[in-house]
């Protein structure tokens, strides 16, 4: 269980983070969340983690510290991570076309946009590389985005986000099929490219992407309730998923105010849950269900520069290169094409390798430091690491989709006005 050190300690104020568990008890009782936690460390040390609602309301269990939850596209920092170990081992460079490793990608076309049927096509004019799925710039996209004929053929093909069904080589065959979104590197589009990713380190490492995960990240950091499956043991740590009484479909092109929205219906039981079996595909775009304590433990290992309490996963140069903005031109998102997915503010937001990376915090409209490193996923989980502040936080809750509330950047407010000294 984390431990808890007095927040003065740290160069916080007990007062101020007071402020927190008031705005999380206010979520909960406005019913724009059933549960939810916050951790905050610093230096190291954990001055604030506080609990608030109900894991499941309609049988009354408390959302607990070591409450289980499905952290979706946080996972992939996790899928980043394990291929760029991988690249320390020599297994690729960033470079490499993704079709040295993937052949049917390199006869990939791509879509020419606008109001253009999907039959009209042009080849690459460059191939994708490998850096291209690592920071969304490959031309894939998701099916839920609803936005073209490309989204479209995706829902067509049964090509789920995450993917749960077949396996994962059979899944990418099939994506490989379906023009791209845009020319490779041209644009930053959210899409199912790090799943591309966990198929690239099953093929590096020839292990599936579960025993990959759990060889050498999982067990080594400690991470013992991450995985693609709950444990039948853990069964009542699990949390049920809720989305908003009105909306609540990812990818809604109009969504409805945010007064409009008001209360809760459950998405999906715990009873209902496919996560208590192992699934047929790894998605390592979304897969993962994750807890507080391990969460923290990998944050911590990167803020550390790839190493904790003596297990170095990375050394310190790779993870200083994957949060480097890697978009072309250090250019931020929000020049980068047309951006329709709320994980993140995209003026002054670049991508690195496996997350967002903040450029200019003023441009972006928010308070942080330049460097930082965030992501979040579907159901309004979140982290950031500010590596100049030494501070991250997290933030666990199941509320689909994460556009429902500007949870975040409310929280982000809560926690740099409690930061009072070095």
């Amino acid at each position: 269980m984390i431990e808890t050190v007095n927040p003065e300690s740290v160069g916080m104020c007990s007062i101020r983070l007071k402020r927190i568990t008031d705005w999380l008890d206010q979520q909960i009782k406005d019913e724009k969340l059933a549960g939810a936690s916050v951790l905050i460390n610093r230096h190291g040390q954990v001055p604030y983690f506080e609990t608030a609602g109900y894991a499941e309301h309609e049988t009354a269990r408390v959302f607990d510290k070591d409450t289980i939850v499905r952290i979706y596209s946080m996972s992939k920092p996790v899928t980043s991570v394990a291929a760029m170990m991988l690249y320390e081992a020599g297994c690729f460079q960033l470079d490499h076309p993704v079709s040295k490793y993937i052949p049917e990608f390199a006869e990939t076309p791509v879509w020419v946009g606008g109001d253009a049927p999907l039959s009209e096509t042009v080849p690459q004019e460059s191939p994708m590389l490998v850096r291209d799925v690592l920071c969304h710039t490959s031309g894939l996209t998701y099916g839920f985005m609803n936005t073209n004929v490309v989204d479209a053929m995706y829902r067509e093909k049964g090509l789920r986000e995450p993917p749960t069904q077949g396996d994962l080589e059979a899944w990418t065959t099939t994506l490989t099929s379906i023009p791209l979104i845009c020319q490779p590197g041209s644009q930053w589009n959210y899409s199912v490219s790090t799943d591309v990713v966990g198929r690239l380190v099953e093929i590096w490492s020839g292990k599936t992407l579960d025993a990959f995960f759990e060889e050498n990240i999982f067990q080594p950091l400690g991470m013992i309730h991450t995985g693609f499956q709950v444990n039948e043991e853990n069964r009542e740590r699990f949390a049920a998923l809720y989305a908003p009484l009105i909306g609540g479909g990812l990818g809604q092109s109009n969504p409805p105010p945010v007064e409009e929205r008001g209360g809760l219906k459950l998405q999906e039981s715990v009873l209902e849950s496919a996560y208590f079996n192992s699934p047929g595909m790894f998605s390592g775009g979304g897969g993962l269900v994750s807890s507080m304590d391990d969460y923290n433990r990998f944050c911590q290992m990167l803020k550390n520069g790839g190493e904790l309490d003596g297990v170095r996963l990375l050394a310190p140069s790779t993870v200083r290169h994957m949060r480097s903005n890697h978009l072309p031109g250090n250019r931020d998102m929000a020049a980068m094409g047309q951006p329709v997915w709320s994980e993140t503010s995209y003026e002054g937001i670049g991508f690195g390798l496996g997350f967002a990376v903040v450029l200019d915090p003023v441009k972006a409209s928010i308070i942080a430091s330049k460097g930082e490193c965030h992501w979040g996923g579907a159901a309004s989980t979140f982290f950031w690491i500010d590596f100049e502040e030494d501070i991250h936080a997290i933030f666990m809750t199941q509320l689909m989709p994460s556009s429902t509330y500007p949870i975040r950047r409310e929280l982000r407010a809560l926690v740099y006005q409690a930061i009072t000294g070095a």
